[in-house]
């Protein structure tokens, strides 16, 4: 497993951003059910969400916690999937950043 983190900035209340993250839940799971399966997601207390998920037979567990300034992401990303982890750590930032980057949802 390798290890990632990712820190993206924000100006947005907590109450707004667990609202992003929840809709942005509802539409992955739409959009991705074929290819990923299953994503279950959690919160743990106000701040901390727990993501897990299955692509092509890799589990993938992360959290992403609310803070004040900035959400971090934290993914244990498994095997072969770590040789990606520059295009994942992108992939995350630039997902992220457009759903928690602008005053519009």
């Amino acid at each position: 497993m390798k290890a990632i983190e990712v820190r993206v900035p924000h100006t947005l209340e907590r109450d707004e951003v667990r609202r992003r993250l929840d809709d942005a839940l509802v539409r992955a799971r739409e959009q991705y059910a074929a290819a990923v399966g299953d994503i279950e997601a959690s919160w743990e207390g106000e701040d901390r969400l727990r993501v897990l998920l299955t692509v092509s037979g890799m589990k993938f567990d992360g959290t992403v916690e609310i803070l004040v300034e900035e959400l971090v992401v934290a993914l244990q990303v498994p095997g072969m999937a770590a040789l990606f982890a520059g295009r994942i750590r992108e992939g995350i930032e630039e997902r992220l950043g457009g759903l928690i980057g602008s005053q519009q949802a």
